[in-house]
């Protein structure tokens, strides 16, 4: 499957003692640029959710963030750990003897402690499994999301494709008429100007000259290019630089054609081509 860089998903789940939120997001760049935003009590998740998106993920700048949202206690509820209370107390006044210039520990600090409503702790073990189990079906979202967009883009690109071969299948037969006639009117100014039609430099330049206009080649090598691009796209996988690469060779044609234009109909597909191939590396440009 062909996978456009850009995706995005997002999954919420209720969990004991509150709900899970995550959500992933990507454009495009020229390597995997992995950036998470985590709440405290789920940093131990992070070095498992970053291999998870390498491993799903071979390009792009991708934003994780994960979220824990503790479920509202009552009054009622509120009670606190005492004996996790009083260990807290102990190591804050261990540290700040030990560092004078220290902060002490505040109240809202103390009371967003894992675990300092005493029955109501959090088990760290339950939430870091129920994370990794939120987060592989909000990866499998997020894929999702960028095979979709990838598979339009493929669409459109081979749109392109087919555009492009119509124009180069409309000019082809212009190129041998307008050869010949170009030939013969550059051996006529060679024949005014050295006043023999038999002359061998006459000859000469004009054989010269009919090679320096042909752009058979370059017609037959864009058709090769577009059928790599096609084959390419059939292939899928990992094919953004690949194509890339071709849509450097088919603009490097469009402008030999352009330059090696003796008719206007061959100046004005050549400037079409162009136009077409800008158009594909706009989409190639998202594709993974």
């Amino acid at each position: 499957m062909i996978q456009s860089m850009t995706g995005y998903a997002a999954k919420t789940r209720d969990v004991a003692h509150g709900s899970l939120s995550f959500e992933r997001k990507s454009v495009n760049s020229r390597f995997l640029d992995v950036h998470f935003r985590v709440c405290d009590e789920l940093r131990m998740a992070e070095p498992a959710l970053r291999e998870a998106i390498a491993g799903r993920a071979g390009r792009g700048k991708v934003e994780c963030r994960v979220y824990f949202m503790a479920a509202a206690r009552s009054a009622q509820q509120l009670q606190l750990n005492e004996d996790l209370l009083a260990q807290l107390g102990a190591l804050d006044r261990q540290v700040r003897a030990g560092l004078p210039d220290a902060r002490a520990l505040a109240v809202g600090e103390v009371l967003r402690w894992p675990g300092i409503f005493g029955d109501e702790a959090i088990d760290q073990d339950a939430l870091l499994a129920e994370t990794l189990a939120v987060a592989r079906e909000a990866l499998d979202d997020f894929v999702a999301s960028r095979g979709r967009e990838g598979e339009k883009l493929k669409a459109i690109i081979l749109e392109r494709v087919a555009r492009m071969r119509e124009r180069v299948a409309q000019v082809a037969p212009y190129i041998p008429a307008a050869q010949a006639a170009f030939q013969d009117k550059l051996k006529q100014r060679l024949i005014d100007a050295i006043g023999s039609a038999d002359d061998e430099r006459v000859r000469q330049e004009v054989v010269v000259f009919a090679a320096r206009i042909d752009v058979a080649e370059e017609l037959a090598r864009l058709v090769t290019h577009l059928d790599e691009v096609e084959r390419v796209l059939k292939q899928g996988g990992a094919v953004g630089k690949r194509l890339d690469f071709l849509m450097q060779e088919l603009n490097r044609e469009a402008n030999t054609l352009g330059s090696k234009s003796v008719v206007s109909e061959v100046s004005q597909t050549a400037m079409d081509l162009k136009l077409l191939i800008e158009q594909m590396r706009e989409q190639v440009q998202n594709l993974e």
